[in-house]
């Protein structure tokens, strides 16, 4: 395996236990809480996240998932103006304080979609953002409530967070760009 393991299972599992107690903190009302996981990996995480708020404050919280693609803007101008086909048994975000999850930010374009997918759903009382990991190199001035690890990074590096779901183990791993982590 190319890469470093920077964040290894048992400091994943403690980092996401820390990141829920600071969700719980910030939200006394978790029950109006609606945590979003950014397809693929940050539903793995928001799961994670779901059942330790639910552990730690006896409070039932709400998940969903979403799937950004039509929102991001380095894809064609076909996609502008996405169409949302709505099921009729989805979980309204109106009036909801929604934490989107993801695994990595880096320049912000993936929250921007997030939030503008999540604003043509409804109108959210607050739109929060927990993520694992925090690289910098913004492009857009976003920045998450909720930061499990900084992690320096140069724009030749990359930073893989793994999820048991996907890659049989959980942990994060830096490498160059190119190689497989």
């Amino acid at each position: 395996m190319d890469g470093k393991v920077i964040v290894d299972t048992q400091t994943m599992y403690k980092t996401l236990a820390r990141l829920s107690h600071e969700i719980i903190e910030k939200n006394a009302d978790c029950e109006n809480v609606l945590l979003i996981g950014i397809k693929r990996r940050g539903v793995s995480l928001a799961r994670i996240i779901k059942e330790n708020i639910e552990k730690f404050s006896q409070m039932k919280v709400d998940l969903r998932e979403i799937d950004i693609t039509l929102y991001r803007d380095d894809l064609t101008e076909r996609y502008n103006s996405p169409k949302l086909n709505r099921k009729p048994d989805e979980m309204s975000v109106d009036g909801r304080t929604v934490v989107l999850v993801d695994d990595v930010i880096y320049t912000g374009r993936t929250a921007r979609a997030a939030m503008e997918a999540i604003i043509n759903m409804g109108r959210p009382a607050t739109i929060q953002l927990a993520v694992m990991i925090d690289r910098g190199h913004r492009e857009l001035p976003i920045n998450p409530n909720y930061v499990g690890k900084n992690i320096p990074t140069s724009k030749e590096e990359q930073v893989k967070v793994k999820v048991d779901e996907y890659d049989g183990i959980t942990e994060v791993v830096l490498s160059k760009k190119g190689n497989q982590a």
